[in-house]
């Protein structure tokens, strides 16, 4: 049996998966807020009370924000902030009595959606999620492909490519940079950039229902915006990886017509006289990340 653990900023899931990868069981229970040692004693006690319910001892897989880091075994560049700097893999590992696997949650998401999800069968996968973050992962013949620095996919913190005018200024970003991918492409960057060009703040999901509604040429224009700094963005990981399938997770891969705009606008920054790499949408859903870290053991 097979367990995987999303630690995420609100909720901490776990899902049982048994040797055919079909789920057995699955918990939720929220996150202790800015609380490390808390989030500890709730992960140990979401494992203990599966276990005893299932009658197993299972592999455990982790996909938490950031990364160990390669120089101190520590978290870095968790959006939870409580978690960075803190040996978080040697921690649960005394807690809870076993080696555990451990990745970042955009790679757990985009290896589940390369296992048995929408990119099955393909041999390079780029996944994203487009969520309160901007977060990337790359799967390579099965493989998580992390990377030197364990920072491989990372592209929420690339500065956007080519910004034009309507771009500027650019905004700041909580890694102390400005200009990120992450601060127009995540649910917080869309709500902000529709706030400064109309004087109006609305939620992502606002801006995205008024559009589609036909009830607001703003949030049309506003999308419309999203949209292409969405296709310059990919442009540059097609160009880098040449991915055969890009697989979009969080909030904002819910947006239909992304998969047919982004696409279209995308070959004027390609470069290749045709783009074969596919745009989808998940087939797990927001399971896809708690999920993959099960797959970080295999069957």
């Amino acid at each position: 049996m097979r367990f995987g653990i999303d630690l995420g900023g609100t909720k901490i899931e776990l899902i049982a998966l048994d040797a055919a990868g079909r789920a057995v069981l699955r918990r939720r229970v929220a996150t202790p807020q800015g609380d490390y040692e808390g989030t500890l004693a709730a992960i140990k006690a979401l494992v203990t009370s599966a276990e005893a319910e299932l009658a197993v001892a299972a592999t455990l897989g982790f996909g938490t924000p950031g990364a160990l880091s390669t120089a101190t075994g520590r978290i870095k560049n968790a959006n939870s902030t409580c978690l960075n700097d803190k040996p978080l893999k040697d921690n649960l590992e005394a807690l809870l009595q076993r080696e555990i696997r451990i990745a970042n949650d955009a790679n757990c998401f985009v290896l589940s959606e390369a296992a048995d999800g929408a990119a099955a069968g393909s041999s390079v996968v780029f996944g994203m999620i487009l969520g309160t973050g901007v977060g990337g992962g790359i799967v390579v013949n099965g493989q998580i492909l992390e990377g030197a620095n364990r920072i491989a996919g990372e592209w929420g913190h690339n500065p956007l490519p080519q910004p034009e005018a309507i771009d500027l200024p650019l905004p700041s970003c909580y890694c102390g940079r400005a200009g990120c991918v992450e601060t127009y492409l995540s649910g917080p960057g869309l709500s902000a950039d529709h706030a400064r060009q109309t004087g109006t703040p609305l939620s992502a999901a606002e801006i995205v229902s008024l559009a589609e509604g036909g009830d607001g040429a703003c949030a049309q224009a506003t999308l419309e915006r999203y949209e292409r700094r969405l296709a310059r963005s990919l442009a540059g990981v097609i160009n880098l990886i040449d991915p055969d399938v890009i697989v979009l997770g969080g909030g904002l891969s819910n947006v239909a017509r992304l998969y047919d705009n982004v696409p279209r606008l995308w070959h004027e920054w390609v470069f290749s006289d045709a783009v074969a790499t596919k745009l989808v949408p998940p087939r797990h859903g927001d399971s896809s990340g708690v999920r993959g870290a099960a797959w970080l053991w295999p069957a």
